[in-house]
């Protein structure tokens, strides 16, 4: 008996999944193009988080170039785009209460600010789907993608969204709803680092054969506020070394806001050796030492939040482009990691990318082709020159650590101006370099003081995660037996301590150990799924409107 599909189809000729400022930008660039040629188009935009923004989450020191193409007068546009960088500090701490201030004439030129602004991504993200809007724009937010449509020669054709109202055993609720279909000539996947269709595009269609694996960091933010006489409106700090040591790669921001706000996080690469580290625990360390907590004192955490970032940069950019789609912002891996900066990058590859779809329907091309002209658009643009010429910061720190490989990129950087003739590869996934807990030492942590450290669960809570308790877990392991049988032996169950969420316990049942999946605590950072060591947890998608709501992020 032939299984009767009970999805509603609908036809674009683009659809977009994932409204960051990738998928936005392609999405505004399409429909700007549509109008300035009487050339009618039908554009939706999928989005899984409640809202647009909702899953957004980053520093964010922005730099306009990209957007002064897409929209010339944002300025006039009311944008919220207001903070100007006034003053950039870097500083090394070399312990919990030591360090300097490096001057400005050894901080890589990457790394210099002026220009930009300290925004909101998420607002930006919101103003953005505005424009979209009033462009013409179809926007569903609340929608999870989880299916790829392909057609009989294996083009993508679009994208399902996920059934709602599946009970934990699989059952149909009362509320149960059937998925739909978007199918589009075109699809762009832009989902954010490490997206889940645009990872299986990759695999499908061999899109890495010719890079490196893509690497990643962990990102921690909170937003603070704080008194008036601790703010600096403008400021910008950065810092390097503790409390990481000089071959686990990372750092802090510290962004002061508009409004007395504070802005503040710290990366940790993925590819750490060390099982017992925490990137949470040292976020909270650092935010200790006393170069950072002057600010604190006295103020109010008010949001919490985590999320995976690209840093393989130039190296680790796959093919961008398949037949019937094309992969755009982080989900092809567009971060320069030399500038701490992707939203740029985003919005000009998405602005790539709508350019070369509408010229091919705009001459009568049907769709599901392969357009490889995005490939050559995207390496005569800027994007290119910009990612090129920093493609070496990553692998000096990997090879070299903190500090010989951070000469190294200040004489690349600001002699050189990224013009040394060699690329040096990282061809090692970052879960294959956690070291056995037995050659590693362990690392003690201290409970959190309530006041500037925290711990996991109060975080979670600030984030505002949310997730319908009666569905499948979105987080599943290949193999039930390999945390306890495997990893806790052999690394002490990484897990409980990477995850910034409490996501991943083990718990003693008469003495037995126990692997305990906290699935509502996610907030979707993909962690997990990056770093296990066997690869054995595979987060997949829950029903769309989960997950963190993060307000202003």
């Amino acid at each position: 008996m032939t299984e009767i599909n009970e999805r509603e189809s609908m036809d674009f000729d683009v659809v977009i999944v994932g409204g960051g400022p990738s998928g936005l930008a392609a999405a505004c660039r399409l429909m700007q193009l549509s109008n300035e040629n009487n050339h009618e188009l039908s554009v939706v935009v999928v989005e899984k988080g409640s809202e647009i923004g909702a899953h957004i989450l980053s520093g964010n020191v922005f730099e306009t170039r990209a957007l002064d193409e897409l929209f010339p007068d944002w300025q006039s546009q009311d944008a919220p785009i207001k903070t100007a960088v006034k003053k950039d500090i870097v500083h090394y701490f070399s312990g919990p209460e030591k360090g300097f201030k490096v001057p400005s004439l050894f901080i890589p030129k990457t790394m210099h600010n002026k220009g930009n602004f300290i925004i909101s991504l998420g607002r930006l993200c919101q103003w953005l789907a505005g424009k979209a809007e009033e462009l013409g724009v179809n926007l569903f937010p609340g929608f999870a993608a989880t299916e790829i449509l392909y057609n009989d020669q294996g083009a993508v054709t679009g994208i399902a969204t996920s059934d709602m109202g599946i009970g934990t055993d699989g059952s149909k609720k009362s509320s149960y709803q059937a998925g739909y279909e978007l199918r589009g000539k075109y699809t762009i996947f832009a989902e954010g680092c490490r997206g889940n269709l645009g990872e299986e595009i990759i695999k499908n269609y061999d899109l890495r054969a010719n890079s490196d694996p893509q690497h990643y960091g962990i990102g921690l933010k909170e937003i603070w506020e704080i008194g008036a006489e601790n703010h600096e409106e403008g400021l910008v700090v950065h810092t390097t070394g503790w409390p990481l040591d000089n071959h686990t790669e990372g750092g802090g921001f510290l962004y002061h806001a508009e409004n007395n706000q504070l802005f503040l996080g710290f990366i940790v690469a993925l590819n750490y050796k060390n099982p017992y580290l925490s990137p949470f625990e040292e976020f909270q360390r650092w935010k200790q030492h006393p170069r950072i907590s002057k600010y604190l004192l006295g103020g109010k955490r008010i949001s919490y939040g985590a999320r995976a970032v690209n840093k393989g940069g130039f190296q680790s950019l796959p093919k961008l482009s398949f037949p019937g789609g094309l992969l755009i912002g982080c989900d092809a891996g567009f971060l320069n990691g030399a500038k701490i900066k992707g939203t740029h990058t985003a919005i000009k590859s998405g602005t790539l990318a709508a350019e070369n779809i509408f010229d091919s329907l705009f001459k009568g091309n049907q769709g599901q082709s392969d357009l490889t002209s995005y490939q050559q658009s995207y390496k005569s643009s800027w994007l290119h020159d910009e990612l090129y010429k920093s493609r070496n910061f990553g692998p000096a720190l990997n090879k070299y650590g903190t500090l010989i490989g951070g000469a190294f990129i200040f004489i690349d950087q600001n002699i050189m101006y990224g013009r040394f003739s060699f690329t040096w590869q990282n061809p090692i996934p970052d879960h294959e370099t956690i070291q056995p807990s037995a050659d590693a030492k362990e690392i003690e942590y201290s409970k959190p003081d309530g006041v500037i450290s925290f711990d996991r669960l109060s975080s979670v809570f600030l984030s505002s995660t949310n997730h319908e308790e009666d569905q499948p877990s979105h987080l599943r392991l290949k193999d039930t037996e390999v945390p306890i049988n495997y990893n806790l032996p052999n690394y002490n169950e990484p897990a409980q301590r990477y995850c910034p969420a409490g996501v991943y316990e083990v718990l003693l049942d008469n003495e037995t150990p126990k692997f305990h999946i906290n699935a509502q605590n996610c907030i979707h950072c993909k962690t997990c799924d990056i770093k296990d060591p066997t690869q054995n947890i595979i987060w997949t998608v829950p029903e769309g409107g989960g997950g963190p709501n993060y307000s202003g992020m």
